[in-house]
């Protein structure tokens, strides 16, 4: 494993309690950082601190993202307890299921938005003054292939991530120059949880899509994560990275 100092710098990850984000966590502490999980499930929270204590200094945090409130309360106490937040990774996404636009619950459509974009757009909200104050941060965003190039019977999923998208690139432009990176992934899928919610003819219309044949390894993504929330992350902003097998090109 190749070693990217974050030493010193505090990061927060959203829905880090498991898959990317757990991933993303053990290679930060690994690295050097200060992690802190904002989860919305307590009992995945409490395993995921418990087991990633002794690889470095983990908290965690209980959030419900879609809530402004909450994520205002997230923030205060986080900052409170750690004095600054360096790193923000909005990894927490939902996929909301299977089917044809016109067969999608409205809920559940709505659902995905809320979870997958207007929450990334809360947390941001509430951190990027003190990075702003701060003169430094690094935003790593995780959103899709399907964000660019539109997933058939799953559009819901697939406008959230081109939305988180849009939103990396105008929040890079108007922190360019505050010290702030804003930047986004867009993995092919990858083997995590979220696949439980996700139909099986779904899962290999995607594999089919990947040139190199199998699926990304949540590691991959989070080392690409960690590049981005790293100081040699210095003159990327508002770019998008393709981690897809081949399937991303341009």
């Amino acid at each position: 494993m190749n070693h990217i100092d974050l030493s010193g710098r505090t990061a927060v990850i959203t829905g880090g309690a498991q898959g990317i984000g757990y991933a993303t966590a053990q290679r930060m502490l690994n690295s050097g950082a200060r992690v802190v999980l904002w989860d919305r499930n307590p009992q995945a929270l409490t395993e995921a601190e418990q087991s990633l204590s002794s690889q470095g200094a983990v908290s965690g945090v209980v959030v419900e993202l879609i809530q402004e409130a909450s994520v205002k309360a997230a923030a205060q106490a986080t900052l409170e307890q750690f004095g600054k937040v360096d790193i923000l990774v909005n990894n927490a996404g939902i996929t909301g299921g299977n089917a044809p636009t016109w067969e999608l619950d409205s809920d559940v459509w709505q659902e995905v938005i809320q979870v997958n974009l207007v929450a990334p757009y809360f947390v941001c909200k509430a951190l990027v003054p003190a990075m702003m104050e701060a003169g430094y941060g690094r935003i790593v965003n995780i959103a899709s292939i399907a964000g660019k190039e539109g997933n058939p019977n799953a559009s819901h999923y697939s406008a959230s991530k081109a939305g988180l998208i849009a939103l990396t690139k105008s929040l890079g432009k108007e922190l360019a120059q505050k010290g702030i990176m804003v930047n986004a992934i867009t993995p092919a899928a990858a083997q995590t949880p979220i696949f439980a919610s996700m139909t099986q003819q779904h899962i290999d219309f995607m594999l089919s899509k990947i040139p190199m044949g199998r699926f990304v390894e949540v590691d991959e993504i989070a080392a690409m994560a960690c590049w981005l929330a790293s100081e040699d992350c210095s003159f990327s902003t508002g770019a998008v990275f393709d981690i897809s097998g081949g399937r991303g090109t341009y």
